[in-house]
């Protein structure tokens, strides 16, 4: 965490990695409890409904919130891992 100088939290630095999934060609970032390789399948929720769909992970970054792709308050969360479909990592 970083602390002004009058005590107040300045910003938290904790960090949490974010993936880019193609959903049906439609790119949207969320976040991972884990680093996933770029051809991995999961499940998300997608839509302003939520419903569950499959897509395709494109790109895994660790970001701060400074530096995430979507404020972390409207970042939706990876569903699961479809089983039997991880790439290896290189």
């Amino acid at each position: 965490m970083i602390h002004s100088l009058s005590g107040g939290v300045l910003a938290d630095n904790g960090v949490r990695t974010y993936v880019k999934v193609d959903v049906a060609g439609t790119p949207c970032w969320y976040v991972s409890p884990r680093r996933l390789a770029a051809g991995t399948r999961v499940a998300v929720p997608f839509g302003r409904e939520g419903r569950r769909a499959e897509g395709v992970v494109v790109r895994c970054e660790d970001c701060t919130p400074q530096t995430a792709p979507v404020p972390a308050g409207r970042a939706k969360e990876v569903l699961c891992v479809l089983a039997g479909d991880v790439p290896e990592n290189p």
